[in-house]
């Protein structure tokens, strides 16, 4: 398999939830890799000193498939608009570099729901193992799916 370089990816959903129920849980991004992730992440934790209510805010956690180590970094965030940026602050796992933005909008005629979209910049490395960056890649683009499941309606 030729790697593309450089990727970007954009990926959204409508969620059967109101926009600051979803911004609530969204705006940490232990939630957020909690929900996306699960059982294929450990060690997900803040770093440096980061939290929920600080920015720019470390945080890491290990890929369980790998023992790939993520390190990444609120870099800024919008309470007003919801949305959210985060960046990786060091190069993982064939990876250079990585930016994304989540946001969460109203749906203006279904005030109990949401419009959520997550945008990504990846660039990869040279020397980068095909099948580790095939399975992150694949692994991102279901990551929007997951946060639509979490916030699903339950069945009646």
């Amino acid at each position: 398999m030729e790697i593309i370089r450089k990727h970007t990816m954009y990926d959204s959903t409508v969620l059967d939830a109101a926009p600051d129920a979803v911004w609530s849980v969204v705006r940490d991004p232990m939630q957020v890799v909690k929900i996306v992730s699960g059982p294929a992440v450990k060690n997900v934790g803040w770093a440096e000193g980061g939290s929920a209510d600080r920015v720019p805010a470390r945080y890491d956690f290990t890929l369980v498939f790998n023992e790939g180590l993520v390190q990444q970094e609120v870099a800024g965030r919008n309470e007003v608009d919801r949305s959210s940026t985060y960046r990786a602050v060091a190069p993982t796992m064939g990876i250079d570099s990585y930016a994304a933005t989540i946001r969460v909008r109203p749906i203006t005629n279904e005030p109990g729901r949401s419009f959520f979209d997550w945008s990504r910049e990846l660039v990869i490395a040279d020397d980068a193992e095909p099948d580790v960056v095939e399975a992150i890649i694949t692994m991102m683009a279901k990551q929007t799916d997951s946060v639509r499941d979490h916030f699903a309606a339950p069945e009646k």
